[in-house]
């Protein structure tokens, strides 16, 4: 029972924490004169990326057996999995319940004129608004099948090759910070800082001091709720390799999942995509670099299958998008491939 009361606890301390952590780092970016969507694909992105990617830095330099050591292998691809599915499956869901919520709160009267499909299900932005998620993914995919290529083949210069994954992840670094942001015109008043609820333009002290405090709570409370699910699994009849691929990965990408819905319920939905598309950029490159420079980086028959469905899950999600068909119900048919991926793993680990 204690460990269910954790999971709890800990699940509403990272909710909780991630609210006041979106409201710095919005703080944050402006404080950094960034464009708004910079905000989510590198800021938040990268704050609440980092205490996974630490914990893959010590998997993998300090495992004392390869078997600690593919702890962080099965991160780097575990991390991506649970995003191109279950992060954007969320946001699906959580659009759905708002826009049942206005049109329960609106007066009865004949439907808008517009882009809306037969089931009345709007796409998510204009044309321009698509293309720029594409272009995400579409930096996303290739890096992704270029790292799962990787865990198929063994050469003698394979780890030098982490280093090109950092290269990456620079390069998009860069593209993001200096990129033209003028459509980013969503949510542009920003709430009162937590830190600072009186002031109308807070300290950047305290700007920084929320942002780096409420990371802290975050990094604590999730490895605290991953270990809450290592325990709970057996209890539940799951094996430990169940446990670690298939619940472990959502466990670790939670504070991602919970930056989303508080934006969509804050009626930001593309800093809410932006943040998904960002930390996949993340975990695709920088989880991925530190693997192939500490391990053997060879993937078992379940970590290939994780990297099957999350390239089919991006390949269905650049389909809609070039075709300007994304939906909030399309959007939530993602958490589906991990269904799939669920499924599979049944076979491949009998």
């Amino acid at each position: 029972m204690l460990h269910f009361v954790l999971l709890i606890a800990c699940a509403v301390a990272i909710y909780l924490s991630c609210e006041w952590f979106v409201n710095a780092v919005e703080w944050l970016g402006e404080r950094l004169n960034v464009g708004r969507m910079a905000v989510g694909t590198i800021l938040a992105a990268f704050g609440t990326a980092l205490p996974e990617s630490v914990v893959t830095l010590v998997a993998v330099t300090s495992g004392a057996t390869p078997e600690a050591k593919d702890i962080g292998v099965g991160a780097a691809m575990g991390g991506p999995l649970a995003l191109a599915t279950v992060a954007y499956g969320v946001t699906g869901a959580m659009l759905l319940l708002q826009r049942r919520k206005r049109r329960a709160a609106a007066p009865a009267g004949p439907p808008a004129s517009g882009a809306a499909d037969a089931n009345g299900d709007a796409p998510l932005g204009t044309e321009r608004d698509m293309r720029r998620l594409a272009k995400d993914q579409t930096w996303f995919l290739p890096v992704f099948v270029v790292k799962v290529a990787l865990g198929l083949v063994a050469f003698a210069f394979k780890p030098v090759l982490g280093l090109a994954f950092f290269a990456v992840y620079a390069v998009y670094f860069w593209r993001e910070i200096r990129g033209d942001h003028e459509e980013d015109d969503e949510g542009v008043e920003l709430e009162p800082l937590k830190f600072q609820p009186k002031a109308a333009s807070p300290a950047t002290w305290a700007v920084v001091a929320q942002t780096l405090v409420t990371l802290v709570v975050i990094f604590f409370a999730s490895q605290l709720f991953v270990h809450q699910l290592d325990a709970i699994g057996p209890m539940l009849g799951l094996s430990a390799s169940v446990t670690a691929l298939l619940l472990s990965p959502i466990a670790t990408e939670l504070p991602e999942i919970m930056n989303a819905v508080i934006w969509v319920r804050q009626g930001k939905t593309k800093l809410a995509l932006a943040n998904i598309s960002g930390a996949m950029m993340i975990q695709a490159t920088v989880p991925s670099g530190l693997g192939l420079l500490f391990t053997s980086w060879h993937f078992d028959s379940a970590l290939l299958w994780s990297g099957v469905i999350t390239m089919a899950a991006i390949g269905y999600l650049l389909l809609t998008m070039r075709a300007h068909r994304l939906t909030a119900g399309r959007l939530a048919v993602a958490a589906g491939f991990y269904v799939v991926f669920g499924l599979g793993l049944i076979p491949i680990l009998a």
